[in-house]
């Protein structure tokens, strides 16, 4: 589903047409920053707004730069980020073109026939930072993606960050050219006079290099002089002092030439990589005093290059680091990555900008509880933000957005119409005219056809289903959720339960319809818990007798019992959390699909994106709750001096509604001394152990 650049698909723009809106429910407004109009044609969605707002910013952006890339889990992070990089790439192609429109130069190539022109640069010039440099504008950006994942078995993962970002500008201007630069380069200078050559010329190595080969050409000339002679027959003492300082001219000479080729091709065989793993792999490395800064040391080297790349190139040079899956990493690997963004990288003149992409509810909590960060990150959030210096929070989706993935998603599913349409009719061979086997050809064709009939109709219904999943015209898709996870679970649950709708149907069209189908499996994915509890209820009201009408709407039976879920939400708190929005659950079940009691129990059977262990938790948890402890039992010898008073009260009763209330006045009073006298008898006459009057 990954996309390389902005540019969409032309059937999005056939798909994202805008529509007559209805007096039901009118459309809502285009996008929610605005319209598109002052936006390029590859503008089509609102991430597409996003996305190109924040490559513009990181064009123009001071480094080095950390930016916090901040959305939840499972969300669209890995399609905006290639969006991200190609409008990036965009700006800077669009920014090259204008700048070579003022100058008259051109930016040296690094690759094939510029190789040679960038050595020759490396070893005998020295880059000056001038002014015209400065005020360059054409930018070139290097894509680097480290994905903490890969490198989450290991101890130290911020080792895997340093080494990822080493490897792949080795990678991408060459082995040879850094090589070099790390035996013989120098780092740029700043001049401070009105000077705008940026390039002057290393003297001393221009002179080391010529005494170097005047040594080794002198010794080679002793060399042949003493062995010309030699040959001649005109051995002398000369002849011998002349080959000895011939072969100790040739020998230093030479022997200094090949110390700096043996350099050289040692940092071209051992790259920057293998020297960090085998810092890192030293035992008791982490109580040695210069680890640390033999792997500062490395990348100031790597910064160094990259600003003699720019004055060579004449552009700037920005290296984007993408870090994504930090948030499945324990704890401790977490800080250190973080630790190793702000210590090693973070250098005043580092041309390097840093995207983090992480769930920062995560990363926070990862913080929080890391052993050794006890009293520097107690607040997670805070931490963070000490570490980012630019925070962007992932927005909403919008409704073309999530339009283009829910239509994405369902293209990209295998049609079975597409099959079979292009399936072949079987054509039967030759059964010899027996009477029997074209009976049974004739019943073999038959199934065929009736069995291609049902899955062609089974195929309509998926289509229509889907269809009604991402139509703009429909309300279905405001409660499709903004993770694409999500999307293609529903994407690939509504053809399972369209099937078996159908199979339970056999040729009655009463039920539930296509676009009910893909509700329900909505419904089912975004409110787990609500749903699983009004099933449970209405399951328990059938066992008990109490069922109700089949026109009956399910939100009445779950508002009938919500207090009761109420009461439970400490031991299904984590189920609830697995549920949306409630109020869009009220939303969806009250007014937009309004299921009846007949509806679910037909489509619960269809129904296999629910967790059914959800209801059968419920339901125990529901049966506990209802079992009550049984009442002491009531002592009959208690109980009958009150009702023999009653029996007296009754007989003496007056029958004037005056007197009788005179009486109940006086009976109140009555009763109370009557009862008080009673008590300590009864209590002597009913001991343990002793039978009740009246009794054997």
């Amino acid at each position: 589903m990954a996309r390389s650049g902005p540019a969409l698909p032309s059937a999005a723009g056939v798909l994202l047409k805008p529509s007559e809106p209805t007096d039901a429910r009118p459309l809502p407004a285009p996008a929610a920053c605005g319209s598109f109009t002052a936006y390029s044609s590859d503008i089509l969605t609102e991430d597409d707004v996003y996305c190109s707002c924040l490559a513009k910013t990181l064009c123009h952006v001071p480094v080095p730069v950390t930016v916090g890339f901040y959305a939840p889990f499972g969300c669209r992070l890995h399609m905006m980020l290639d969006k991200i990089t190609a409008l990036m790439q965009q700006e800077a192609a669009q920014r090259e073109s204008e700048e070579l429109q003022h100058v008259q130069w051109r930016p040296r190539a690094v690759s094939g026939w510029g190789v040679p022109q960038l050595l020759w640069y490396l070893v005998f010039l020295q880059p000056i930072i001038t002014e015209v440099h400065l005020r360059r504008r054409n930018v070139q950006f290097l894509f680097i993606r480290f994905s903490a994942w890969q490198y989450a078995g290991t101890d130290k993962l911020w080792a895997g960050l340093v080494t990822t970002l080493c490897e792949g500008i080795r990678h991408h201007y060459g082995a040879l050219p850094f090589s070099v630069y790390s035996v013989l380069g120098n780092k740029p200078a700043t001049r401070q006079d009105c000077c705008q050559s940026e390039w002057h010329c290393r003297r001393r190595v221009c002179l080391g290099l010529l005494a170097l080969l005047a040594a080794l050409g002198l010794g080679v000339g002793l060399l042949y002089l003493s062995l010309g002679g030699h040959a001649l027959g005109h051995g002398s003492p000369n002849g011998s002092l002349l080959k000895v300082f011939g072969g100790a001219a040739t020998t230093l000479s030479g022997s200094g030439l090949l110390m700096a080729v043996y350099s050289v091709g040692k940092h071209l065989f051992v790259s920057q990589r293998k020297k960090i793993e085998r810092l890192v792999s030293r035992e008791k490395f982490g109580s040695q005093l210069g680890f640390m800064c033999e792997v500062k040391k490395e990348v100031e080297l790597l910064t160094d290059f990259l600003c003699f790349l720019e004055i060579y190139q004449r552009r700037r040079l920005r290296v984007v680091l993408e870090v994504t899956g930090l948030d499945t990493c324990y704890p401790e690997r977490v800080v250190g990555v973080l630790n190793a963004i702000n210590t090693l990288l973070s250098d005043s003149h580092a041309p390097f900008i840093f995207i983090l992409v992480v769930d920062p509810s995560i990363l926070a909590a990862c913080l929080e509880s890391a052993g050794n960060m006890k009293g520097t990150a107690d607040n997670g959030y805070l931490f963070l933000n000490r570490t980012v210096t630019l925070p962007f929070s992932v927005p909403i989706m919008g409704r073309r957005t999530k339009l283009q993935f829910l239509h994405d998603a369902v293209q990209s599913r295998d049609d079975l119409l597409y099959r079979e349409m292009t399936r072949k009719p079987w054509l039967p061979g030759d059964a010899g005219g027996e009477s029997a086997q074209l009976l049974a050809v004739q019943a073999q064709a038959g199934t065929e056809r009736g069995q291609g009939r049902i899955d062609a109709e089974a195929a309509r219904r998926i289509q229509e289903a889907l269809f009604c999943l991402h139509d703009e015209r429909d309300c279905l898709y405001e409660y499709v959720p903004d993770n694409v996870v999500s999307m293609r679970r529903i994407v690939n649950t509504v053809p399972i339960t369209v099937r078996l709708l159908q199979q339970q149907q056999q040729g009655d069209f009463g039920g539930p319809t296509p676009r009910q189908a893909v509700a329900w499996v909505v419904l089912a994915n975004q409110w787990p818990c609500r749903l699983s509890w009004a099933l449970q209820c209405l399951e328990d009201r059938q066992q008990t007798g109490g069922a109700p009408e089949g026109r009956a709407r399910l939100w009445d039976v779950f508002r009938d019992n919500s207090r009761e879920l109420h009461t439970m939400t400490k031991a299904l708190q984590n189920v609830l959390d697995l549920d949306g929005d409630p109020e869009l659950f009220e939303r969806f079940l009250g007014a937009d699909f309004p299921f009846t009691v007949a509806e679910a129990q037909s489509l619960l059977r269809c129904t296999v994106n629910l967790d059914h262990s959800i209801r059968r938790r419920m339901g125990l948890i529901r049966a506990v709750s209802a079992l009550k402890p049984p009442s002491p039992p009531k002592s009959p010898a208690r109980d009958a001096p009150h009702a023999a008073h009653r029996a007296n009260s009754a007989s003496r009763a007056p029958p004037s509604g005056r007197a009788s209330g005179q009486a109940g006045e006086g009976h109140h009073a009555g009763d109370l001394a009557h009862r008080g006298k009673l008590w300590p008898v009864a209590c002597a006459l009913f001991r343990p152990g002793q039978s009740s009057p009246g009794g054997p």
